[in-house]
């Protein structure tokens, strides 16, 4: 790190590993937290740890985060999810950028600023901080609600448009003349040229690249040819013109339906985070906070225009979408700060000369401040008004009504779900994957979206108030949180659970569920069965070998509850169960010789005539 000492790279870390925690105590949103730790230790606050040149430093190599964070987001864009939202996500996300940039743009004309300036400004603070908001709405149990869900298509859209103004930052700058700045035409043909190699090899070669790269069973090469992947794509982008963020999101996008998309996910998060963090830390360090004091009423203006003009904008248009006055104005207030992406955009124009610094400056410092306005605005919302409608996104059953809960609706809750149907029985099911939602509905059966390992989803489903609740969630971990939240906060509510294995089975015994089913368990007696019969066996054989199994299996499966996790044990009781079994099956064989023998004797002594 030229310029860092290692000094300042032990206070780096401090604030990587302080400042998110804290600040999420605090309610406050990491990104906030990292910005305020920037702050007291660059060249305006009170520790001075970075001067004005070391904090530049640190901002371009922490840039890298945010080429890191735009490959997650083109690997989160699969088409499906795109055909599922586009409507939200392209109408609504659409709209908000459109009319919150034309309105900001034409109020920074009256303010003096030349148009294509003032347009890239509208545009840049049209964007909202998508790490922010997500993580407000979640801490609030507001992130299913349909306004979290309609907020969290804005994002996704906004998301997509920071790339292209990313990309055409330059093309805003102004000459000294009032001009528009020219493209070179052999530039911009070598850069499609670029984009459509990159095009190419990420979807012909990437894919077999990590294949053979995962067949060595390396972990380490997995990792570094998942970084090697983002930095050879932004280096070629680099040499061509273009933005290096640019490439990185056409590499995630182009590995979105990827066999390895979850494994590069994995492997890049942990290095996005912390260089993200990074990230806002420099952008703290470099805000000019002497401008609060020389201007401060320039900068309540910005702050309080641009949070005004967002969240009428965004009102306007939740009641266009069908929501209620209250949910219209959650999502206006959730999202009424300025982005992430500001700094990075902001920054750029700056270099590109579409801003000056006496310009962009003030910006940094009010989107800064109006992400700290967020948590209290819903506070005061909170405070000072009473919703007429409840936050989540499903209609609980009536009161009155006693219910069952249905958690998870694939194949296995959808059995229960049709009994319980027939029967007249009401029940709530709940899934987490909107596409499974979907589906369902087109074959006529009802579900709602929500996750069931959060407390305030099986509130608002009513638990406390249910005859039972069925746990058929499919991930293993899903379902073992699901059920200690249930034991944990509705004790008396009677849960019967699918396991997906012997293990699953005792670790929810572990946490006190009683009525446990393995999925495959009776699909595999009765094909059994079938196997037997086939082989000629007497039915008689056949049931009484599959019945002797089954009585067999579930004490086994009682018994080995002591030493499930010692596994050595396990290991001895699995190879000790055959002999075991194959005793038991003579026994019960023996038993049966010995039976039919006694009902030969019963018919022979029936048939001998009685003396007088």
């Amino acid at each position: 790190m030229t310029g860092i000492s290692l000094e300042q790279a032990v206070w780096l870390l401090a604030a990587a590993a302080i400042a998110a925690p804290l600040a999420k105590a605090l309610r406050i949103g990491s990104v906030l937290g990292y910005l305020l730790a920037g702050v007291l230790m660059g060249p305006f606050g009170f520790g001075k740890i970075f001067s004005s040149y070391s904090a530049e430093q640190l901002l371009h190599i922490a840039e890298f985060g945010v080429v890191l964070l735009l490959f997650l987001i083109g690997l989160e864009l699969r088409p499906r999810r795109l055909m599922t939202m586009r409507n939200a996500i392209f109408g609504l996300g659409g709209a908000q950028v459109g009319l919150t940039g034309v309105i900001l743009a034409v109020i920074a004309v009256a303010c003096g600023i030349p148009a294509l300036p003032a347009l890239f400004i509208g545009l840049v603070l049209s964007l909202s901080s998508t790490a922010f908001a997500l993580q407000v709405l979640e801490e609030r149990g507001e992130l299913t609600a349909r306004h979290g869900r309609l907020a969290f298509a804005v994002l996704l859209f906004q998301d997509l448009a920071a790339i292209p103004l990313i990309a055409l930052t330059p093309l805003f700058a102004i000459s000294v003349g009032g001009a528009a700045a020219k493209m070179d035409l052999t530039a911009a043909f070598w850069a499609l040229v670029t984009i459509a190699a990159v095009v190419v090899v990420g979807r012909f070669v990437l894919d077999r690249a990590f294949q053979l790269i995962a067949r060595a069973k390396v972990r380490e090469a997995m990792t570094a040819a998942a970084l090697l992947t983002v930095v050879g794509v932004s280096f070629v982008m680099l040499k061509a013109g273009l933005s290096p963020s640019l490439g990185a999101f056409i590499a995630g996008a182009l590995l979105a339906e990827s066999s390895y998309r979850h494994q590069l996910e994995a492997d890049i998060q942990p290095f996005q985070g912390l260089l993200l963090g990074v990230f806002f830390t420099a952008v703290g360090m470099t805000l000019n906070l002497e401008i609060v004091v020389l201007e401060p009423g320039l900068i309540v203006a910005l702050v309080l225009g641009l949070v005004a003009v967002k969240i009428a904008v965004l009102y306007g248009l939740g009641i266009w979408q069908g929501l209620e006055p209250w949910a219209a104005r959650r999502l206006g207030l959730s999202i009424s700060q300025g982005g992430e992406f500001a700094f990075v955009l902001l920054s750029a124009g700056v270099v590109a000369g579409v801003l000056s610094r006496s310009v962009g400056e003030p910006l940094e410092v009010a989107v800064t401040l109006s992400m700290a306005m967020t948590p209290l605005l819903l506070m005061l919302d909170d405070a000072f008004t009473k919703r007429d409608a409840p936050v989540l996104a499903f209609v609980p059953p009536p009161p009155e009504e006693s219910h069952v809960i249905i958690a998870g609706f694939g194949r296995f809750g959808q059995i229960a779900a049709r009994i319980l149907r027939g029967k007249g029985i009401p029940f709530t099911a709940l899934d987490i994957n909107p596409q499974q939602i979907a589906l369902v509905e087109r074959f006529g059966s009802k579900a709602f979206y929500g996750d069931a390992t959060r407390l305030e989803i099986l509130q608002a489903a009513q638990a406390g108030k249910a005859r039972a609740f069925v746990l058929a969630i499919d991930n293993m971990d899903a379902s073992l949180a699901t059920a200690r939240l249930v034991r944990e906060h509705f004790p008396e509510l009677p849960v019967y659970a699918r396991a997906r294995n012997r293990n699953h089975v005792h670790q929810l015994m572990d946490l006190g569920v009683k009525v446990i089913r393995r999925e495959t368990f009776a699909a595999a007696l009765d094909l059994s069965k079938e196997l037997l019969r086939g082989l000629g066996l007497p039915e008689r054989e056949v049931r009484t070998t599959v019945e002797t199994f089954a009585r067999h299996d579930e004490l086994l499966l009682t018994e080995n509850y002591k030493y499930y996790n010692d596994q050595q044990k396990m290991m001895d009781l699995a190879r000790s169960d055959a002999d075991t079994l194959a005793q038991l099956f003579s026994q019960d064989q023996a038993a049966d010789a010995e039976l039919q023998e006694a009902a030969s004797a019963a018919k022979q002594a029936q048939k001998k005539p009685i003396r007088a």
